[in-house]
């Protein structure tokens, strides 16, 4: 069996991993206490828990009150130090001035939503969305007279001029798409909003510390913290950064007025998650190159939707705008071989984790064809996908659990074919 990290070139290699080596130092120092004078220090922070805050007077109260915008304390449901530290962590790794930590990656979704639309408004929401946002604007947004307008995730800047509307106030785009991994020209994005005079919202889960959605146009930047930030599947959590204080006030008010905070024991989790971040993505990215390179020679392969590799919608836009890549991936298999096929396959594997989320150190597989909802083509209907999170396992055996059920794919179709 080749080991699949033979087949990268040196060159992509270094494209793909330069970005998490770069933020590793970054990782480690951020948020941390330094000795002072004769005074130790915890390596790691403390996780304060509480609920009730106490001042030596009401007029300290009514002033704590008036810095909500700020890391004040004034109620464990408006925040703890430890989460105010985790948000200013995010926003240096994001690029942004101002994050709000909050319980999942679906609330840093949902919130910007909340914050910046209203009844009357018309909304452009990307078709590759995560599936629960679309649920969320479909279900709740609609319901709150919010217009809703699905545009794919390729589309030109003519195609998504034609979809603007004079009421449009938030274009939401995730790059890359979830499930189909299209890059979307978030430049391009950022200029039609500038036109709209609309704010643009980009899921950056994917991108993080790898795509600065601010430098790129972008108003507002959401985290699934959950997935590569906390890295140990055992922790929910999201985050939402901005880099205008415009843009912070009113997500900061709508948070508070949700309860839409976070645990000080997931903040602590996650805030010691990143530490490791660059380290663990670093060897989980180059091994997902190898094993996305790999599957690209399989002939039961159509295509491998990879940013990093031409073969997937809007590689160029990963090229110019990204300074590495991730660990999750795409397969869409040739149409020859069925739903059915497909999932013989994934239940035999060995090292695959079958599961939702990503991001771990563990390597997982989903099926992303047969029930993903959308309203524009897709490439994962072209024929059985799947999605693979490439965790720390050795790449070599990872390909060799893959080509066993990829041989046993192949052997039942040609028992079909003779039958």
């Amino acid at each position: 069996m080749t080991d699949p990290m033979a087949l990268v070139p040196p060159d992509l290699l270094e494209r793909v991993t330069r970005g998490w080596r770069d933020m590793s130092t970054r990782l480690v120092q951020l948020g941390r206490d330094r000795p002072e004078g004769d005074r130790g220090v915890f390596v790691n922070p403390a996780a304060e828990r509480g609920s009730t805050v106490l001042f030596s007077s009401l007029e300290a109260m009514d002033r704590a009150g008036h810095g909500r915008y700020g890391p004040e304390l004034i109620y464990g449901a408006m925040g703890s130090p430890i989460q105010h530290r985790l948000e200013a962590v995010i926003a240096e790794i994001e690029g942004g001035t101002q994050a709000q930590v909050v319980p999942s990656g679906l609330a840093a979704c949902t919130l910007p939503l909340l914050a910046y639309l209203g009844a009357g408004d018309h909304c452009l929401l990307s078709d590759s969305v995560y599936g629960p946002t679309r649920r969320f604007a479909d279900r709740v947004l609609r319901r709150f007279g919010v217009e809703i307008t699905y545009f794919p995730p390729m589309a030109t800047e003519g195609d998504l001029q034609a979809l603007l509307q004079p009421n449009t106030r938030l274009i939401f785009a995730e790059s890359p798409g979830s499930h189909s991994f299209e890059v979307q020209d978030i430049p391009m994005l950022g200029r039609l909003a500038a036109r709209a005079r609309a704010r643009l919202v980009v899921d950056n889960t994917w991108g993080i510390g790898l795509f600065n959605p601010f430098a790129h146009g972008a108003h507002v930047s959401v985290q699934a913290l959950t997935k590569y930030a906390a890295g140990h599947s055992d922790t929910i959590i999201g985050a939402v950064t901005v880099a205008s204080d415009a843009d912070w006030r009113p997500l900061r008010d709508t948070a508070i007025q949700a309860g839409q905070t976070a645990g000080p024991d997931d903040c602590w989790l996650t805030l010691r998650g990143l530490r490791t971040m660059g380290a663990r993505q670093e060897r989980q990215a180059a091994t997902a190159l190898g094993v996305a390179m790999w599957l690209q020679s399989r002939p039961e392969v159509s295509r491998v939707l990879h940013p990093a590799l031409p073969s997937c919608p809007g590689h160029e836009y990963w090229a110019r705008d990204f300074s590495g890549a991730s660990s999750l991936f795409g397969v869409v298999f040739d149409p020859a071989f069925t739903q059915a096929d497909m999932t013989a396959m994934i239940d035999g594997l060995s090292h695959f984790g079958i599961g939702a989320s990503w991001g771990g150190y563990e390597s997982l597989v989903l099926p992303t064809s047969g029930g993903i909802s959308r309203s524009c083509p897709s490439v994962t209907a072209e024929g059985p996908a799947c999605r693979l999170h490439i965790g720390l396992e050795d790449g070599a055996a990872l390909a060799a659990d893959l080509a066993r059920g990829l041989d046993g794919m192949s052997a039942a179709r040609a028992v079909r074919g003779t039958g």
